[in-house]
């Protein structure tokens, strides 16, 4: 008995030039794993594994030879039966310091064990097209170029927006802040602005206190990751509620998670589980939160629809979502048809589309 582990790598193309402040990005490899077992042979479970230069943990790995080791890797072990024993499987095969590698195959095997028809939880995400709110997502770019993709949105019926700044000229980033203001208030549009660690300890304070006269709900991570006493400092005396992001990048002993999150005390952190090492790490996460007073929300880390499939349905574990980070899957030119429908602010899992995965050769 053993499992049959195939991959291939894909290179997603962006329809634009994607801007944030580590700066500007035209494509983005992924491979996708195609698993089966020998005693259903027959049945195909898929997963991604996504990565983001300089971004991920484990982004300089060779991911040809780590996906062929763990091919041979996984020939000597049984078909798990239920979630857990996917996880379990997974920890015994893959090194926690490899956390794109461990969400494709949590994601793989979960699809494998529920059948394979891309189902990887059991909620009402995959089966009664439950809708999950999520946020406009505005790239960086010029001035043109982000007035144009916010009222974009805004036609679009979206109620939250969360803006990249940080690249571009601060007063600039300030003007379109303002000029959404003027037209929406706090209460009929939901502001969250991301910083991706660009503003330096010694200013951050000040650029938080002018960003706070647009009523924004929340900034993310607004210096880099790594600084505990500025980050614990920033979060106490901020004007404007701070999220952590690539702060938890990296942290997988769960006794480092409760220091991170007690210490520095955020109200909210973001949850990619592409970047965090999986499913079962994310609800680590999100446990120690909700236990802490913390309240948190799941993004997409630049996925093709297979990783945000898996996400979302994930997302859909919990109730009571607030806006989620799950609009990435039109970004790119050649992502893969799926059933993952927007519509508005919502995305759900429409029943009568199909999934077309024929792009793509799997040679290994």
């Amino acid at each position: 008995m053993s499992f049959n582990l195939k991959f291939t790598k894909h290179t997603l193309q962006f329809k634009f030039d994607a801007g944030t402040s580590r700066g500007v990005m035209k494509t983005k490899d992924a491979w996708i794993l195609k698993i089966s077992h020998s005693e259903r042979p027959k049945v195909f479970g898929y997963g991604e594994v996504s990565v983001i230069e300089r971004l991920s943990f484990d982004y300089q790995l060779d991911f040809e030879n780590e996906l062929e080791q763990l091919a041979e890797e996984l020939k000597n072990h049984k078909l798990p039966k239920t979630e857990g024993e996917v996880y379990a499987l997974v920890a015994r095969v893959v090194e926690v310091t490899k956390p794109a590698i461990r969400f494709g195959l949590e994601t793989a095997l979960l699809d494998l064990v529920h059948g394979g028809q891309f189902q990887i939880f059991e909620n009402d995400f995959y089966t009664q097209e439950r809708k999950i709110p999520i946020n406009g997502l505005i790239w960086m770019g010029d001035e043109s170029f982000m007035l144009k993709q916010i009222e974009e949105k805004l036609q679009a019926g979206f109620r939250c927006i969360k803006m990249k700044i940080g690249a571009i000229d601060f007063e600039t980033e300030k003007k379109l802040l303002s000029s959404i203001r003027k037209r929406f208030s706090a209460a009929d549009l939901t502001l969250r602005v991301d910083a991706n660690g660009a503003f330096q300890t010694q200013e951050v304070l000040k650029r938080l206190d002018e960003l706070a006269q647009f009523d924004l709900h929340s900034i993310e991570q607004p210096i880099m990751p790594r600084q505990f006493h500025a980050m614990q400092l920033t979060c106490k005396r901020s004007p404007v509620p701070v999220a952590l992001d690539e702060e938890l990048i990296g942290v997988f002993d769960l006794r480092e998670k409760r220091s991170l999150l007690s210490g520095i005390e955020p109200p909210f952190i973001i949850l990619k589980p592409s970047l965090l090492g999986g499913f079962k790490a994310t609800a680590e996460w999100i446990s120690l939160a909700e236990e802490l007073g913390i309240d948190w929300w799941i993004t997409s880390a630049l996925e093709s629809n297979v990783g945000l499939n898996a996400i979302c349905q994930f997302t859909a574990e919990y109730s009571d979502l607030s806006y989620q980070g799950l609009g990435t899957g039109q970004l790119y030119t050649n992502n893969f048809h799926a059933p993952l429908t927007m519509e508005g602010q919502f995305i759900y899992y429409h029943q009568n589309r199909s999934w077309d995965l024929s792009p793509l050769l799997f040679g290994k």
